[in-house]
């Protein structure tokens, strides 16, 4: 398929493709997946080889979001019963870290609801990555703490953080159907602001949530020009009590098209599969893992994933290996500072309907986090 030559010749050079070479990924055939993602695993391999990073989610505080985002069950006004509690202690956090990282976890990503930090929660998390590092010096931090004042990241940089977390979610056309409590400019605000000091910036979407094939990749577009230096892709979980609990728009095909596009246009960047892959992916787990070179571990921040060890089991089975906390994730180019090179493309807008699934939805596949942080037993890793 000329297409899929030219993306992978692309994707070598670190080269952006067109907006319409993006679409036209998103529009192949389910006959033609296995070339799709054959083609974006060359790319996957070019720039990560065979390995596959392992992340690990603690959720600090629970629930109670003053925001209202409607894909997130600890939106306002959210009916989802999930757990919620007040801040962790950092000897709390660091002993559900620990449990990541025996799993064999390189990255613990701690993470709060609310719409941003007051100073004294940057001192508490500042407190968590001390505990955390001095049980576990090799393990990077990455903080996920919402919309970022003036000096916040600075501070989480000086208490030892590697990273910060901030999603754009969905295109910058579409944001205020999702959201109405702030804006994606303020989304792309706080990204910068982690760049700015010295932070390593992971920013996202989510996907599932009605939007247009268009939506999708002006979002990753968004994200090549934002320049993360890990990107990860959510495939929405349509918690019961949200508004967006009757959006089963996914099927495993179309998240498969959904990681090779975003692999295209951020060719030599850490993609990871994120949230909502078991309900989703289901059974085709494995073929992700040609697209993407990281994934959590374990549970999420309010819903169970897949056990641990079963994690660890389809990495081996598929081909693949866990890599370790002496290997460098990103390409040597990335560390050393050079942003995604070669040309853009064309901003014309090709519109495209929502893709719905017609199958019946998996709702059992949503299960409710009750264990780990937060409670008295143990956490899945």
């Amino acid at each position: 398929m000329d297409l899929l030559n030219t993306l992978v010749e692309k994707g070598l050079r670190r080269e952006l493709p067109t907006r319409e070479e993006a679409l036209a990924v998103l529009a192949t055939s389910d006959d033609d997946l296995l070339e799709v993602v054959a083609a974006a695993g060359k790319v996957r391999r070019q720039w990560f080889g065979r390995r596959v990073k392992l992340n690990y989610l603690v959720n600090l505080k629970s629930g109670l979001c003053p925001e209202d985002c409607s894909y997130c069950s600890q939106r306002l006004g959210s009916k989802a019963e999930i757990l919620k509690y007040t801040w962790l202690k950092p000897d709390e956090a660091s002993k559900a870290a620990a449990a990541g990282v025996a799993g064999g976890a390189k990255r613990v990503c701690l993470v709060a609801s609310g719409r941003g930090p007051t100073d004294r929660d940057v001192d508490r998390v500042s407190q968590t990555i001390e505990a955390i590092k001095e049980q576990n010096e090799d393990v990077e931090i990455c903080a996920c703490l919402g919309l970022l004042s003036d000096g916040q990241a600075e501070r989480l940089r000086a208490a030892g953080a590697d990273a910060y977390n901030h999603n754009l979610n969905t295109s910058e056309g579409t944001y205020g159907d999702i959201t109405t409590t702030h804006t994606f400019t303020d989304r792309v605000d706080t990204v910068r602001r982690a760049q700015t000091a010295g932070l390593s910036a992971c920013s996202g979407l989510i996907a599932g949530m009605g939007e247009s094939d268009a939506d999708l990749v002006d979002v990753v577009f968004s994200l090549r020009e934002l320049d993360p230096d890990s990107v990860p892709v959510n495939f929405l979980i349509p918690f019961e009590g949200t508004p967006l609990a009757k959006e089963w728009n996914l099927t495993p095909q179309r998240c498969l098209r959904i990681l090779a596009m975003t692999r295209f246009v951020c060719p030599d960047v850490e993609v990871r599969l994120a949230g909502g892959r078991e309900v989703h992916l289901r059974s085709m787990q494995p073929l992700a893992l040609h697209l993407v070179n990281s994934i959590f571990l374990g549970d999420y921040l309010t819903s169970e994933g897949q056990e641990g060890r079963a994690d660890l089991e389809m990495i081996a089975d598929a081909g693949f290996e866990v890599e370790g906390a002496d290997t460098t994730t990103l390409p040597e180019h990335r560390r050393e500072g050079c942003g995604p090179c070669g040309g853009g493309g064309s901003r014309q807008s090709a519109p495209a309907e929502p893709v719905t699934n017609t199958e019946a939805p998996r709702t059992d596949l949503v299960a409710v986090r009750r264990r780990g942080a937060g409670t008295d037993l143990a956490p899945n890793a």
